[in-house]
């Protein structure tokens, strides 16, 4: 390769995701709208695979060749990021690009407790079909403003059925299929907490969990008639707002439904697939039920998809989808952005889950790929936290063997944050390094923060066996060196300064949980051992935290939910002024969020 042509490549090596294949010329090329030729016609569809399109830019044209209208949008977006990351010229050059996956979405959970503002969800939108990302789905409990239901969802700053058909144009506008996603089986404690579902639950006292943690009923009753009538009604309502030919309906994790249950579960599928409101729908179903009773597996009605997920990097994918696949059973991959129950993310475990997704997904004949964005207890991580797990995603759903090893904190760098400094990205992804500084870890959550959601644990001790104030210790040396990062960075993104605050603020609480884990494995491990007067500092700590929560939250997102996710900061609060913890604390009461809130 020349040294023209090195540094052509070197121009082209920035693209989010990396094509698939790109031959650099020698030449920079002046860009000109006049010489842009986009050609989606019959006969250029014919020859190429769908979404695919070839860009080829020389010296006196700019060519993109299309196989259908969403190829020449994604050969679009390559063009306009060539042009952003080369502002005084194009390199020449021809690429060659299509997906692995014809469906490549993301997932957000609007649920717990976050509703994003229609602005960010826009934002959002616009940053995702950038990186040729083409379903979105809004996964939803209680956060839908559903006729006849207002006590269920009037506090919640729910999306109205007027906001949700104006998010499903500007999705389609962009080749993004908005995909309804309403929970109809577990995951209902929103509904069944109010008197009038009450009976609808399969047991109304709520259950108690494998810790003896009590919990309020989550699962309606399949056999319980008035369960089908009101998943019928809401499916029927959130279905008009949608023009996708796709529904999810959840199904996953019914706790209170025992796992021998499985006739039970699958007549309930049944009649859920056989509903008027879905008729002309793929139903989309959670795996977890699915999977991992292969007798199960033969007896799904047609019309489902089955959405496998694993959020860690150990997930068997492979051998989830071979069960599926041996009774021609079509299904998608889901992994995750690893950020909840995490205040700063797991970046490691992000990078292997998505990539380990995406090859086993290809090998085992999955038509789909899924990022999803949790939010349990509180989603009190910010958005900058999600956005390595939404770009990674994008790059390895797109194109595995190109983009597996992608920089991850470079992609960054150019295409979230718009830092030529290229030291955001990095702090970003570092940051969400931080939990693989402890020698212990628990599957689907940052060890580093438990003894926030739950104060009562003692550390070095069960969960946090083997944890030590060396590992502490090395947690804040690593953040101070990452926070630094912060201070050479110079985004430019419309969301720069708020992007910058949310960091920061994350990292002191992050910083003030090792202090206090530090302080407790020189106690006794619990919460009680500390002297009232560290213990009082930590709670003045904490305070101004809890307020700037408040602010960052309502910069990006609607104020319902508020108030319970700040609940779990004013117990560890609370826990910290009087030196008492509940062993039985398990969340916020329920109930918190549905009355008068705090704005």
């Amino acid at each position: 390769m020349s040294s023209g042509s090195r540094r052509a490549q070197q121009r082209l090596d920035g693209l989010l995701p990396r094509p698939r294949s790109v031959k650099a010329g020698d030449e920079l090329v002046e860009d000109r709208d006049e010489q842009v030729l986009i050609d989606a016609s019959p006969d250029s569809r014919s020859k190429g695979r769908s979404q695919g399109y070839v860009l080829e830019v020389a010296s006196d044209r700019i060519v993109i060749t299309a196989t259908d209208e969403a190829g020449a949008f994604y050969g679009g977006c390559t063009l306009a990021q060539l042009r952003r990351l080369n502002p005084h010229g194009l390199p020449s050059c021809r690429i060659e690009d299509w997906p692995d996956f014809p469906v490549r979405g993301v997932m957000i959970d609007i649920s717990r407790d976050k509703v994003p503002a229609l602005s960010t969800l826009e934002s959002l939108v616009d940053l995702l079909a950038s990186w040729k990302i083409n379903q979105l789905q809004l996964y939803m409990e209680h956060t839908f403003a559903y006729e006849g239901h207002e006590e269920v969802w009037a506090a919640a700053s729910a999306l109205t059925p007027e906001e949700v058909l104006h998010l499903d144009a500007f999705c389609r506008a962009r080749f993004v299929e908005l995909v309804p996603n309403q929970n109809t089986l577990g995951h209902m404690e929103r509904w069944l907490w109010h008197p009038r579902y009450h009976d609808l639950a399969i047991a109304p006292a709520g259950r108690v969990d494998g810790f003896g943690l009590s919990h309020p009923a989550s699962t309606l009753d399949p056999s319980n008639p008035g369960s089908l009538a009101l998943v019928r009604d809401l499916l029927g309502q959130l279905g008009s707002c949608f023009e996708s030919r796709r529904f999810h309906v959840g199904l996953d994790e019914p706790w209170e439904l025992p796992a021998e249950a499985a006739n039970e579960y699958l007549s309930w599928m049944r009649d859920l697939r056989a509903l008027d409101e879905l008729d002309t729908k793929t139903m989309l179903v959670w795996g977890d039920r699915i999977s991992s009773d292969p007798s199960m597996i033969s007896q799904l009605p047609e019309g489902v998809v089955v959405c496998e997920w694993g959020y860690e990097d150990w997930h068997p994918f492979a051998e989830k989808l071979a069960a599926l696949s041996a009774e021609g059973r079509e299904a998608w991959v889901c992994s995750g952005t690893s950020s909840w129950l995490s205040i700063l993310g797991r970046t490691g475990n992000m990078v292997r889950n998505c990539s380990k997704a995406a090859k086993e997904g290809l090998g085992g004949g999955a038509t789909g790929y899924l990022i999803t964005d949790w939010g349990d207890m509180g989603h009190l991580q910010y958005l900058p936290i999600s956005y390595p797990g939404f770009a990674y995603g994008a790059g390895v759903s797109w194109c595995w063997e190109q983009n597996r090893s992608i920089d991850l904190a470079t992609a960054l760098s150019l295409h979230v944050f718009d830092d030529p400094s290229m030291e955001m990205g990095g702090a970003a992804v570092a940051l969400g390094d931080t939990y693989d500084l402890l020698s212990c870890q628990f599957p689907n959550l940052s060890t580093l923060v438990l003894h926030l959601y739950f104060p009562q644990l003692a550390l070095g001790v069960g969960f946090t066996a083997g944890l030590s104030v060396q590992d502490l210790n090395r947690v804040e040396e690593y953040l101070v060196h990452a926070v630094a990062s912060l201070d050479s960075a110079q985004p430019r993104s419309e969301d720069a300064v708020l992007a910058v605050d949310e960091l920061r603020s994350a990292t002191a609480l992050v910083s003030l949980l090792a202090r206090d884990g530090i302080a407790r494995l020189e106690g006794d491990g619990t919460l009680s051992s500390l002297p009232a007067p560290q213990r009082g500092n930590f709670a003045r700590e904490l305070a101004p935290l809890i307020e700037h929560h408040r602010e960052l939250w309502l910069a990006r997102n609607r104020g319902g939910g508020l108030a319970r996710s700040v609940a779990w900061l004013e117990h560890l609060r609370e826990c910290y002024e009087t030196g008492e913890t509940d062993p039985g604390w398990a969340g916020p009461d329920i109930s918190l969020g549905f009355g008068p809130g705090e704005l």
